[in-house]
């Protein structure tokens, strides 16, 4: 796996995967960005967020669930000195579907977070991870 980071101006940077996606990444204007991206540690729990939610969604269609959404929200504390780690991330699952078992939503998302979420568990090694879930039933 490759990645690439090119330096725009101020405080933005061109962030180029492997794959050939960009995205725009900024700092704070308190920081000296001008706030026309997304800032770098946001990226990372945008990255847990969706590997979690990928494994998930699997999980679930492999066991012939039927799902039919998948949102995770994420709230992450930070050390309040440097390197301002994350501490603390709560994410929250909510997963839409046609008579989803709650025991088999529940299981989907424990293996995803001790087993296949290679994201979870980088994020194990300085925050504590917790897990909520809810079932809209479509």
């Amino acid at each position: 796996m490759k990645a690439k980071i090119t330096w725009i101006n101020g405080r933005a940077f061109l962030g180029e995967s492997g794959s050939g996606h960009g995205v725009i990444m900024d700092g704070a204007p308190e920081a000296g960005g001008r706030n026309i991206g997304v800032r770098p540690m946001e990226m990372l729990l945008l990255g847990l967020g969706s590997c979690t939610a990928f494994d998930v969604v699997m999980i679930l269609e492999r066991a012939r669930e039927k799902i039919t959404g998948c949102e995770v929200t994420l709230e992450a504390e930070r050390a309040p000195v440097e390197p301002k780690v994350f501490t603390e991330v709560k994410l929250v699952f909510t997963v839409r579907g046609k008579g989803l078992k709650p025991a088999t939503v529940e299981r989907a998302i424990n293996l995803s977070a001790e087993k296949y979420c290679s994201a979870s568990k980088m994020f194990e090694k300085t925050a504590k991870l917790t897990h909520e879930w809810h079932i809209v039933e479509d």
